[in-house]
């Protein structure tokens, strides 16, 4: 059988060989610190766990949900008020997606015809690259340089690649890069979609997770945003329920309409338990969230200090729960670099090449260790002589 060619587009799946290593030396006594994957290592909270619990002991909430409960769209739209100062988010604003992954993955399917183009950040997440070529459309890179702190630079985007783009992916906090953004770069990104006729679609799954002075916030807080772009916003990272699948798409309407009705084709919609355990999540109490921000913040001070005490370059990481660190001692290949330091320190981290042309030269780490875990994996990196 001759499968499609749509699956040529894409590379092989970088976590699974690194696993794979990881595994063999796990089998012969090493220890191991696994700072590759991001999957926090800290509780659900008890109230999400309990409205997930109750509601599964009713066999009526098995059935399929077909949709959206409207108490949870009223509870995104009350969370962004609430949290994020969000005014005027309304129901028709919103749709559940399984997790910013899937959504991203599946957003290109709604709004791209052939050959559309799609401005990427490079580094970037990988779903961003992979949905846009799902699709057939088009990639094209901006880069996120150290020059430029890692932030979009929107006036080093060439104007006729602009005009030509259908959409734009910005995503602060900045996975793989730990890049936060600040007013000035909303306004400006604001003005360039205006400029040239395009959307921006935001990805806001680390709001939570910012460092060295107040919380994150919301690409749709400022002024207009809602008339030029659409957010994915995820409970995974702040409440720790990764494998729960609870992501959504807010913002313009036509926007979140259309990627509705794709999903309706191919999904009958979110586990009934699992839309009253986001319901319990948005319309709790978010202290636990800010305290666990401080917690992520304790293990990025360990990780930053003690890489940059045994003579790395300090990484950059102002927010999410990774690191991005430029690799040691004028290495250049990322690859070659992780299994080095895997081999010799028994830390696993991933290559920067995994995610786009401009990550090459550099690792991301993982904050999934308490802070005298991530100090004893420095102490590792320090015995091998990296």
């Amino acid at each position: 059988m001759e499968f499609s060619k749509r699956l040529d587009r894409f590379g092989a799946e970088v976590f699974s060989s690194l696993n794979a290593k990881r595994l063999e030396l796990e089998a012969q006594g090493r220890t191991i610190y696994n700072l590759s994957v991001g999957t926090p290592d800290f509780a659900p909270y008890d109230h999400v766990v309990a409205a997930l619990r109750d509601a599964a002991a009713d066999p009526m909430q098995w059935k399929y949900s077909l949709g959206d409960l409207p108490e949870l769209k009223q509870a995104v739209c009350d969370y962004y008020a609430r949290r994020f100062g969000v005014e005027g988010i309304t129901p028709d604003m919103v749709a559940s997606c399984n997790g910013t992954q899937e959504g991203v993955g599946h957003l290109g399917l709604a709004l791209l015809d052939a050959g559309d183009t799609v401005l990427v950040p490079d580094p970037c997440y990988p779903v961003f690259e992979a949905g846009v070529k799902i699709a057939d459309g088009e990639l094209a890179y901006y880069p996120l340089e150290a020059e430029h702190d890692f932030l979009p630079y929107v006036k080093g985007i060439d104007p006729e690649v602009a005009d030509k783009a259908k959409y734009m992916i910005v995503s602060l906090p900045a996975n793989p890069v730990g890049s936060v953004g600040t007013p000035e770069l909303y306004e400006e990104i604001i003005a360039f979609a205006r400029e040239h006729d395009l959307l921006i679609v935001h990805d806001n799954a680390y709001s939570d997770i910012v460092y060295d002075g107040p919380a994150g916030g919301s690409f749709l807080s400022y002024p207009g945003a809602l008339e030029v772009g659409v957010e994915f916003f995820s409970l995974s990272k702040s409440f720790n329920v990764t494998g729960a699948r609870i992501g959504f798409l807010v913002g313009r309407a036509d926007v979140v309409a259309a990627f509705a009705k794709l999903r309706s084709q191919i999904d009958f919609g979110m586990f009934f338990p699992i839309q009253k355990a986001a319901i319990a999540a948005l319309t709790g109490l978010l202290d636990e969230v800010e305290h666990q921000r401080h917690l992520y913040q304790e293990r990025r001070d360990a990780l930053c200090d003690g890489l940059e005490a045994i003579g790395w370059e300090r990484p950059n990481a102002h927010g999410t729960m990774f690191v991005w660190a430029k690799l040691p001692g004028g290495r250049t290949d990322s690859m070659a670099f992780c299994e080095e330091l895997m081999e010799r320190a028994g830390v696993v981290v991933t290559p920067g090449a995994s995610f786009g042309p401009s990550g090459e030269g550099y690792v991301r780490m993982a904050l999934v260790l308490p802070p005298d875990g991530l100090r004893a994996a420095v102490s590792a990196i320090e015995a091998a002589g990296i």
